[in-house]
Order: structure tokens, then sequence, then C-alpha cells
């Protein structure tokens, strides 16, 4: 059994009002039909563009959304119809680390009242014992203790981040979900918290959703990718499958993006550039989303792609790797 299975989740949210009774004029559709699973101790990259629905994905999971449709399980237990009572045990089990790390913290809290307020909400321990662990915490994520009464603004960016990072490990969860968390910093420093959280995996055998932009930390990071566009994943694989060979369209667009190192190399490359914007989730195509922007949509006979959307399933090649595209069936 999978530590966490999403199995057809959709997210829609309500915009504008029309009518006698304010019914919502239209439905934003940010989460589409996502399935994913994530096994204990592993690291699940999650890439797209932006506006794509991942940190939607992300909320849903973690109960800060609810889900207009589907289901997240965590041990088999489903989460979506839990009410607010009956989650509070395992939000302990699913934490978040956020983008900003200037946002993410109350400025007027010093940092042992961050680290505290977890354990205090859920009434784990004493006072005093909320204070040794704050500075536990501290040690772990390599600031220093005898700083546990300053205040967010006495440290940088790089340091607030790894204060986040401390307080998602406040209550010992088993998935820590990584929304861009080093988006916000110097490269120099998204280094080292990729480190930081690499160390911290194998020493507390976390399992971690990593949504990013940057393709290149997803490589490093990540055993496995899925790739989201318009709502909906359209493809799943091993990393160096996924970046070694990848499969759909769309897919292959977004790595032709990544600049290579050397120069020569660069300037003979093949770069697929789609045509056309991102359509909006306000009204998004029928069939395949990416149908009006794919280079290889001629080759699906009879116009498929527009009038019937492809299950994410093993295709050709079989195996784990998944892919939701016509043309493995042409």
């Amino acid at each position: 059994m999978s530590l966490l299975a999403i199995t057809d989740l959709h997210k829609h949210f309500p915009v504008g009002k029309e009518g006698l009774f304010g019914r919502p004029a239209a439905w934003l559709r940010a989460v589409d039909g996502v399935s994913l699973e994530l096994e204990r101790g592993e690291t699940l990259g999650l890439v797209g563009e932006s506006g794509c629905g991942k940190s939607t994905v992300a909320r849903v999971i973690i109960g800060l959304h609810s889900a207009t449709s589907g289901s997240v399980r965590y041990e088999g237990v489903e989460l979506t119809t839990l009410t607010r009572r009956e989650w509070i045990p395992y939000r302990r089990k699913m934490q978040m680390i956020f983008q900003d790390p200037y946002a993410s913290l109350d400025p007027r809290q010093t940092v042992a009242s961050i680290l505290a307020e977890p354990l205090a909400i859920h009434k784990l321990g004493r006072p005093r014992d909320r204070r040794l662990r704050a500075i536990e915490l501290l040690e772990a994520v390599g600031l220093n203790p005898r700083h546990v009464h300053r205040y967010p603004h006495e440290f940088s960016g790089g340091q607030r981040q790894r204060i986040g990072i401390a307080r998602a490990l406040a209550l010992e969860p088993d998935i820590i979900i990584c929304d861009e968390p080093v988006s916000a910093l110097d490269v120099s420093i998204q280094a080292q918290i990729i480190n930081l959280l690499e160390e911290l995996q194998e020493r507390f055998q976390l399992a971690y959703i990593f949504i990013a932009h940057d393709l290149a930390v997803v490589r490093h990071i990540c055993q496995r990718v899925a790739v989201m566009y318009l709502g909906r994943i359209v493809e799943v694989a091993a990393r160096d499958e996924l970046f070694g060979d990848p499969r759909h369209p769309y897919t292959r667009a977004l790595l032709s993006a990544i600049p290579h190192p050397d120069p020569e190399l660069e300037r003979t490359r093949e770069r697929v550039v789609l045509a056309g914007d991102v359509p909006s989730p306000l009204d998004p195509p029928s069939g395949c989303s990416f149908h009006p922007r794919c280079p290889e949509r001629a080759e699906v006979p009879d116009d498929r792609c527009a009038r019937e959307a492809p299950a994410l399933v093993a295709r050709a090649t079989g195996g784990a790797r998944l892919r939701a595209c016509h043309l493995d069936e042409s």
C-alpha cells in the first residue's frame, strides 16, 4: 500500500455570481483529474508551468482546500470525507514548507514561539518541553540554538527557510510537501537548503512532494517526476527515464527549454517551441488539454485529440511509466 494515494482529484473554484441566488457565473478548474502515488521515503517531483495547479494539489492534499471530487488516501484512510476534528491526527502526519520564507513566518512571534506553536495546538508536552524541542529543531536544521528568542526579521532569507523547515519537522511528520521551497532564495543558498532536505529525509525517513519550476533542482533531488499541464498529469516516470527519454510532447517541450552549460551544444540542440498560449482553466479545451498547442497532434487520426481526453496509463513500453497521450495508441 502506498503511503499517499490520490485518485481522480478535482478542485474547482467558483468565479463571479449571477442570478437571484448568487450562483457562480463560472468555475475555474484548477485541478481536473489528478492521480498520483507517493511511497514512504520517496521524493516525488511535481513540475509544470505557472498556473497549472501544482500548489492547489498540494493544498488539497494537506486539507487547506476541500476537494471538489476525487480521493486522497493516507495509508488507506480517506481524507476528503473527514470532519475537522477527524483531520487533527492526520495533520500531524503531513506538513508543508512554503515558497516565501518572509511571508510564511509570523513577524510578531519569536522563533521559540513559532516552533512551539504546532506542539501547543496538538497539546504535545509541557511549555518547558516545547522550548527544548524548539532548540532541538534549530540544531537539526543547522541554526544556532541561542537564537531561539530572535524574531524572523533578524534572520536572512535562507535562515528563515530553515526555520520553516524546522516548523514542518516539529510534529514528526511522514510527508512534507515542499512548495517551491528554494525559488525565493539566492542560488548559493538554494544548494544548502536542498542538501539539508536530503539529510533530513535520510535521518527521519521522510517522504517529499517537491513542487518546483527549476528542473535542474528536480533532477537532483527527486526519484520520480510527475509533469502537470492545465490541471492534469500528462506523464509520470522515474527521474532518469523522464529526463533521458521524455515521451509526452509537452514534457519534451518543457525539457527542451533547459539551457545546456556547453555553449557548443546549446547552439546546436533542438528546441521545441510551442505555438499559442496556455488555455484558460475557466474554459479548458475539449479532449486532451494540450492538443491546441501540440506539435504532434497531426499524427493522431480522426482528430481524436480534440474529442477524447487520454487516460493516464502505462503505454507502449509498459512498466511504471505513465503517459496521457493518444500518440501511443495511433
